[in-house]
């Protein structure tokens, strides 16, 4: 193993750099044995360089294949993670009679097992609904919400503007349309370009690379709109599709973000 210590790295971050796993995984890994470094097995806490090579056990991969996503419709009203002033958590509509599946899709069993160390992948404000994740896997926590992460999510919002709710399009200025698009700051800090179209006179839609607590909300009010209606349609490759409200169901084998 390299002794350079400024190319060394923890092993558990740099197997989640690698996308084999999470960190935590990673220490799970290690405790079983199921990782070598050299074709050695590594022990926990062990550092590595880029040089060094990294082996998994195919045991790992049968527990990762085990993992599940889940992408629930929520409502208004639910909260993202756990419980506060009285809301429910989105977590607690996963249950046998809400799972839903595509006509023509065998619906995956449903099992309690799933709320072991599930957790949501980013968050949807309580007053707004749409697609939101929960997974158990580490890899599809790191590719929605890492700091490196690129996936877009698309938001469909209905605005009112000087107390206006029909025909927004045609008295809202373009100068500040603009600014939606880019130019806005939020927390001290320039927001990323976003893509913000008219899909009617009445509401726009929203394609943002980043998720900044309550950005869409933030960035009409900077603009002088405020929103009336929020819905997420889209993450990455994965739609809301048909999935009702309320209703959840997992992600399948071949569904990417």
């Amino acid at each position: 193993m390299a002794t350079d210590d400024l190319d060394l790295v923890r092993l558990n971050k740099r197997m989640a750099e690698l996308g084999l796993c999470s960190r935590r995984e990673a220490d799970d890994w290690i405790a079983r044995g199921w990782v070598l470094v050299n074709g050695e097995p590594a022990q926990m806490g062990v550092k590595v360089a880029s040089c060094d090579r990294i082996s998994v056990d195919k045991k790992a991969a049968e527990q990762q294949s085990q993992l599940a996503t889940i992408l629930i419709h929520k409502p208004i009203g639910y909260v993202s993670g756990q419980a506060e002033d009285g809301y429910a958590p989105a977590a607690s509509l996963i249950n046998a009679q809400n799972q839903w599946s595509a006509p023509g899709v065998k619906p995956q069993k449903f099992n309690p097992q799933i709320f072991r160390g599930l957790a949501p992948a980013g968050r949807l404000d309580i007053d707004s609904t749409g697609l939101l994740v929960l997974t158990q896997d580490g890899r599809v926590a790191r590719t929605l919400i890492g700091e490196d992460s690129i996936v877009d999510k698309e938001y469909l919002v209905r605005v009112e503007y000087q107390s206006e709710t029909l025909d927004v399009q045609g008295i809202f200025p373009p100068e500040r349309l603009a600014r939606l698009r880019h130019g806005l700051w939020l927390d001290g800090k320039a927001l990323k370009p976003a893509q913000v179209d008219w899909q009617n006179p009445e509401q726009l839609r929203f394609v943002l690379c980043e998720g900044k607590k309550r950005q869409i909300r933030r960035m009409c009010e900077a603009v002088g709109l405020r929103v009336v209606g929020l819905k997420r349609v889209r993450i990455g490759r994965v739609p809301l599709g048909h999935l009702p409200l309320g209703a959840w169901r997992y992600l399948l084998p071949h569904e990417q973000f």
